[in-house]
Protein backbone atom coordinates (compact mmCIF):
# COMPACT_ATOMS: atom_id res chain seq x y z
CA UNK A 1 0.00 0.00 0.00
CA UNK A 2 1.43 3.38 -0.99
CA UNK A 3 2.15 5.89 1.80
CA UNK A 4 0.48 9.26 2.16
CA UNK A 5 1.65 12.04 4.45
CA UNK A 6 -1.14 13.86 6.28
CA UNK A 7 -0.06 17.42 7.10
CA UNK A 8 -2.26 19.53 9.37
CA UNK A 9 -1.37 23.14 8.59
CA UNK A 10 -3.82 25.05 10.76
CA UNK A 11 -4.79 28.56 9.66
CA UNK A 12 -2.95 29.57 6.47
CA UNK A 13 -3.58 32.44 4.03
CA UNK A 14 -5.01 31.19 0.76
CA UNK A 15 -2.18 32.57 -1.39
CA UNK A 16 0.37 30.76 0.76
CA UNK A 17 -1.51 27.48 0.50
CA UNK A 18 -1.84 27.89 -3.27
CA UNK A 19 1.91 28.41 -3.63
CA UNK A 20 2.59 25.42 -1.40
CA UNK A 21 0.35 23.20 -3.52
CA UNK A 22 2.17 24.20 -6.69
CA UNK A 23 5.51 23.45 -5.05
CA UNK A 24 4.34 20.05 -3.80
CA UNK A 25 2.89 19.11 -7.20
CA UNK A 26 6.32 19.58 -8.75
CA UNK A 27 8.01 17.67 -5.94
CA UNK A 28 5.49 14.83 -6.32
CA UNK A 29 6.03 14.74 -10.08
CA UNK A 30 9.78 14.45 -9.46
CA UNK A 31 9.08 11.68 -6.92
CA UNK A 32 10.85 13.75 -4.25
CA UNK A 33 7.90 13.25 -1.88
CA UNK A 34 5.16 10.64 -1.45
CA UNK A 35 1.49 11.42 -1.83
CA UNK A 36 0.37 14.18 0.57
CA UNK A 37 -2.94 15.27 2.07
CA UNK A 38 -2.94 18.85 3.35
CA UNK A 39 -5.63 19.80 5.86
CA UNK A 40 -5.92 23.55 6.29
CA UNK A 41 -8.16 26.43 7.33
CA UNK A 42 -8.21 29.79 5.53
CA UNK A 43 -9.08 33.35 6.49
CA UNK A 44 -12.23 34.48 4.62
CA UNK A 45 -11.68 34.32 0.87
CA UNK A 46 -13.63 33.83 -2.36
CA UNK A 47 -12.01 31.54 -4.92
CA UNK A 48 -12.77 31.41 -8.64
CA UNK A 49 -12.66 28.41 -10.96
CA UNK A 50 -11.60 28.22 -14.59
CA UNK A 51 -15.02 27.74 -16.19
CA UNK A 52 -16.39 30.79 -18.02
CA UNK A 53 -15.71 33.90 -15.94
CA UNK A 54 -14.69 31.67 -13.04
CA UNK A 55 -17.82 32.67 -11.15
CA UNK A 56 -17.28 36.43 -10.95
CA UNK A 57 -20.87 36.95 -12.07
CA UNK A 58 -21.95 34.96 -9.02
CA UNK A 59 -20.42 37.41 -6.53
CA UNK A 60 -23.39 39.21 -4.97
CA UNK A 61 -21.45 41.66 -2.78
CA UNK A 62 -19.74 44.78 -4.09
CA UNK A 63 -15.94 45.06 -4.05
CA UNK A 64 -16.26 47.66 -1.28
CA UNK A 65 -18.44 45.35 0.82
CA UNK A 66 -15.94 42.52 0.42
CA UNK A 67 -13.04 44.81 1.30
CA UNK A 68 -14.88 46.06 4.39
CA UNK A 69 -15.07 42.46 5.64
CA UNK A 70 -11.47 41.71 4.69
CA UNK A 71 -12.50 39.12 2.10
CA UNK A 72 -10.11 38.64 -0.82
CA UNK A 73 -10.89 37.15 -4.24
CA UNK A 74 -8.48 34.69 -5.88
CA UNK A 75 -8.25 32.97 -9.24
CA UNK A 76 -7.27 29.39 -8.49
CA UNK A 77 -6.76 27.30 -11.63
CA UNK A 78 -9.09 24.58 -10.35
CA UNK A 79 -12.29 23.33 -11.90
CA UNK A 80 -15.71 24.43 -10.73
CA UNK A 81 -17.30 27.80 -10.04
CA UNK A 82 -16.93 30.28 -7.21
CA UNK A 83 -16.76 29.12 -3.62
CA UNK A 84 -16.07 30.51 -0.18
CA UNK A 85 -13.38 29.46 2.28
CA UNK A 86 -13.16 30.72 5.83
CA UNK A 87 -12.63 29.90 9.50
CA UNK A 88 -14.50 26.83 10.68
CA UNK A 89 -14.05 25.07 7.35
CA UNK A 90 -11.79 22.06 6.87
CA UNK A 91 -10.14 22.25 3.47
CA UNK A 92 -8.40 19.18 2.10
CA UNK A 93 -5.77 19.42 -0.64
CA UNK A 94 -4.62 15.99 -1.84
CA UNK A 95 -1.36 16.07 -3.80
CA UNK A 96 -1.41 12.53 -5.11
CA UNK A 97 -0.29 10.67 -8.21
CA UNK A 98 -3.26 8.89 -9.77
CA UNK A 99 -1.02 6.77 -11.97
CA UNK A 100 -1.06 3.95 -12.77
CA UNK A 101 -4.46 2.62 -11.71
CA UNK A 102 -6.71 5.61 -10.90
CA UNK A 103 -6.44 7.75 -14.05
CA UNK A 104 -10.13 8.62 -14.12
CA UNK A 105 -11.22 12.19 -13.31
CA UNK A 106 -14.85 11.25 -12.67
CA UNK A 107 -13.82 8.48 -10.31
CA UNK A 108 -11.45 10.81 -8.47
CA UNK A 109 -14.18 13.36 -7.78
CA UNK A 110 -16.61 10.65 -6.65
CA UNK A 111 -13.91 9.23 -4.35
CA UNK A 112 -13.38 12.65 -2.72
CA UNK A 113 -17.12 12.85 -2.15
CA UNK A 114 -17.04 9.37 -0.64
CA UNK A 115 -14.38 10.42 1.89
CA UNK A 116 -16.63 13.21 3.20
CA UNK A 117 -19.77 11.05 3.10
CA UNK A 118 -18.07 8.42 5.27
CA UNK A 119 -16.73 11.03 7.69
CA UNK A 120 -20.20 12.55 8.08
CA UNK A 121 -21.64 9.09 8.71
CA UNK A 122 -19.27 8.74 11.68
CA UNK A 123 -21.31 11.54 13.27
CA UNK A 124 -24.64 9.96 12.29
CA UNK A 125 -25.17 12.46 9.50
CA UNK A 126 -26.62 10.97 6.33
CA UNK A 127 -24.89 12.83 3.53
CA UNK A 128 -24.88 11.92 -0.14
CA UNK A 129 -24.75 13.06 -3.75
CA UNK A 130 -27.24 14.82 -6.02
CA UNK A 131 -27.31 13.56 -9.57
CA UNK A 132 -25.72 16.01 -11.97
CA UNK A 133 -24.10 18.10 -9.22
CA UNK A 134 -20.68 17.90 -7.60
CA UNK A 135 -20.16 17.97 -3.84
CA UNK A 136 -21.62 16.38 -0.74
CA UNK A 137 -25.17 17.19 0.22
CA UNK A 138 -27.60 16.74 3.09
CA UNK A 139 -31.02 17.11 1.56
CA UNK A 140 -30.84 20.17 -0.68
CA UNK A 141 -28.02 21.81 1.28
CA UNK A 142 -24.34 21.47 0.44
CA UNK A 143 -22.11 20.23 3.24
CA UNK A 144 -18.87 20.10 1.24
CA UNK A 145 -17.72 21.59 -2.05
CA UNK A 146 -15.36 19.82 -4.46
CA UNK A 147 -13.07 21.57 -6.93
CA UNK A 148 -9.99 19.86 -8.36
CA UNK A 149 -7.06 20.34 -10.67
CA UNK A 150 -5.25 17.39 -12.25
CA UNK A 151 -2.01 17.97 -14.15
CA UNK A 152 -0.50 14.92 -15.80
CA UNK A 153 -2.41 12.89 -13.21
CA UNK A 154 -0.99 14.76 -10.21
CA UNK A 155 -3.86 16.26 -8.21
CA UNK A 156 -4.25 19.53 -6.33
CA UNK A 157 -7.08 21.55 -4.77
CA UNK A 158 -9.77 19.21 -3.43
CA UNK A 159 -12.63 19.53 -0.94
CA UNK A 160 -13.96 22.09 1.55
CA UNK A 161 -16.08 20.73 4.40
CA UNK A 162 -18.17 23.13 6.45
CA UNK A 163 -17.45 22.24 10.06
CA UNK A 164 -18.28 25.32 12.18
CA UNK A 165 -18.15 27.82 9.32
CA UNK A 166 -20.06 31.11 9.38
CA UNK A 167 -22.74 30.17 6.85
CA UNK A 168 -23.89 33.78 6.44
CA UNK A 169 -20.72 34.43 4.40
CA UNK A 170 -22.15 32.21 1.67
CA UNK A 171 -24.77 34.93 1.16
CA UNK A 172 -22.02 36.97 -0.50
CA UNK A 173 -22.08 34.63 -3.51
CA UNK A 174 -24.15 32.12 -5.43
CA UNK A 175 -22.22 29.11 -4.07
CA UNK A 176 -20.76 27.07 -6.93
CA UNK A 177 -23.19 28.91 -9.22
CA UNK A 178 -26.18 26.95 -7.87
CA UNK A 179 -28.91 29.41 -6.96
CA UNK A 180 -31.71 27.12 -5.80
CA UNK A 181 -29.94 25.17 -3.03
CA UNK A 182 -28.49 26.09 0.33
CA UNK A 183 -25.45 25.31 2.44
CA UNK A 184 -25.07 23.60 5.79
CA UNK A 185 -22.38 22.56 8.26
CA UNK A 186 -21.56 19.71 10.60
CA UNK A 187 -22.27 22.04 13.51
CA UNK A 188 -25.67 23.01 12.15
CA UNK A 189 -26.48 19.32 11.73
CA UNK A 190 -25.75 18.65 15.41
CA UNK A 191 -22.12 17.51 15.29
CA UNK A 192 -20.17 18.69 18.36
CA UNK A 193 -16.82 17.07 17.48
CA UNK A 194 -13.79 19.34 17.52
CA UNK A 195 -11.69 20.12 14.47
CA UNK A 196 -8.92 17.65 15.23
CA UNK A 197 -11.40 14.79 15.57
CA UNK A 198 -13.02 15.61 12.22
CA UNK A 199 -9.61 15.91 10.56
CA UNK A 200 -8.67 12.49 11.91
CA UNK A 201 -11.85 10.97 10.49
CA UNK A 202 -11.22 12.59 7.11
CA UNK A 203 -7.60 11.35 7.04
CA UNK A 204 -8.72 7.84 8.01
CA UNK A 205 -11.38 7.63 5.32
CA UNK A 206 -9.11 9.18 2.71
CA UNK A 207 -6.57 6.44 3.40
CA UNK A 208 -9.29 3.80 3.13
CA UNK A 209 -10.95 5.10 -0.04
CA UNK A 210 -7.67 5.76 -1.87
CA UNK A 211 -5.92 2.65 -0.52
CA UNK A 212 -3.06 4.57 1.05
CA UNK A 213 -1.21 4.13 4.34
CA UNK A 214 -1.07 7.32 6.40
CA UNK A 215 2.44 8.12 7.64
CA UNK A 216 4.02 10.93 9.64
CA UNK A 217 5.39 13.85 7.63
CA UNK A 218 9.05 13.26 6.80
CA UNK A 219 10.01 16.92 7.15
CA UNK A 220 8.67 20.23 8.33
CA UNK A 221 7.13 22.65 5.87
Amino acid sequence: MRPIEVRRLGLMPYAEALALQRQLVEERRAEAIPDVLLLVEHPPVLTLGVRGDGGRSHILASPDALAAQGIEVFETGRGGDITYHGPGQIVGYPIIDLKPDRCDVHRYVRDLEEVVIRAAADYRIEAGRIRGLTGVWVGNEKLAAIGVRISRWITSHGFALNHTANLSHFDLIVPCGIADRGVTSLERLGCTADRRDVEERLAHHFSQVFEREAVAASRSL
